[in-house]
């Protein structure tokens, strides 16, 4: 993790930004009519909500442009159109990592897709570590904020002025009235959620145990390696976000056995209904309120 907070930023993104996602609406547009008011992603082993969309138009990442495919295990590379109770949804059916190795640009190319399709609030899902040891695999936890330490931003570099503002204001990153509907929607379903800051890391590696004791002691609750160069492309782009991490595993240090991507998937899908009941209350309310 050290060397990621020392990481290069030459990955800046192109001048052409704007174009690029023209070039991926332009060719999503002959594939579907839908207008998504609302956007989804999904994190390792959180795929299967995708499916169950009303009149579901599934596009693979590879045959749009600019669009990068992950090549990570629980996350199947789709993008997702379709409707919730009525509401006009995309939803991201995997994402990629900047561990892959993939420029931060491209990381965020579906996000901010999204966002130029109209879309005007976005729920985004991983699988995290939990670094409370009073927590339990499969514990669902709203994000209320987050720690980057990944080393780079999506900003880095020239700013595209037709996306967004050069100095975008990150104090509620993650919308409170967002977090409400996720909360009415728990105690409606009685689902119990936790609440915390995500930290988030560069991976693929999962932290060590002085690296885990380092982001407690900085007032993380859970920790992973995605969701913050997406929130910060969004919130650039004026797009509302919320956040829900699954945990599926509790942080090196804290866990009493050696941490496993397996264990990750498996620990999410055990969470699959609970989660389908949340994001369909969120989403209902949501597009009612983007509308």
């Amino acid at each position: 993790m050290l060397g990621a907070l020392m990481a290069s930023t030459s990955q800046y993104p192109s001048a052409n930004a704007a174009a690029r996602l023209d070039d991926c609406v332009f060719a999503i547009r002959k594939r579907t009519s839908i207008e998504p008011r609302i956007g989804v992603v999904l994190g390792s082993g959180l795929g299967a909500f995708a499916d169950s969309l009303e009149g579901l138009v599934k596009i693979p990442y590879r045959d749009l442009p600019h669009m990068p495919a992950s090549a990570v295990p629980g996350h199947a590379g789709n993008l997702c159109f379709g409707h919730v109770q009525g509401v006009p949804t995309v939803c991201m059916q995997g994402r990629v990592h900047l561990y892959e190795g993939h420029p931060v640009d491209k990381v965020v190319q579906g996000v901010r897709t999204m966002a130029r399709m109209g879309v005007r609030a976005v729920i985004l899902t991983n699988a995290a570590g939990g670094l409370e040891p009073s927590w339990s695999p499969g514990d669902l936890m709203v994000v209320i904020d987050h720690l980057n330490l990944t080393g780079t931003n999506p900003l880095a570099g020239p700013n595209d002025d037709s996306l967004g503002t050069r100095f975008p204001d990150m104090t509620a990153a993650y919308d409170p009235a967002l977090r409400e509907m996720l909360r009415d929607t728990a105690r409606e379903a009685r689902i119990e959620l936790r609440e915390g800051v995500y930290a988030g890391l560069l991976g693929p590696t999962y932290e060590t145990p002085a690296e885990v004791r380092m982001v407690r002691m900085l007032g993380a609750q859970a920790v992973g390696m995605s969701t913050v160069p997406e929130v910060i492309a969004l919130r650039h782009m004026s797009v509302r976000v919320g956040a829900l991490s699954c945990i599926t595993n509790l942080a090196a240090g804290i866990a009493a056995r050696p941490l496993d991507h397996a264990e990750v998937e498996a620990t999410a899908r055990t969470r699959h209904e609970d989660l389908i009941t949340l994001l369909r209350g969120w989403i209902t309310r949501a597009g009612s309120l983007s509308s």
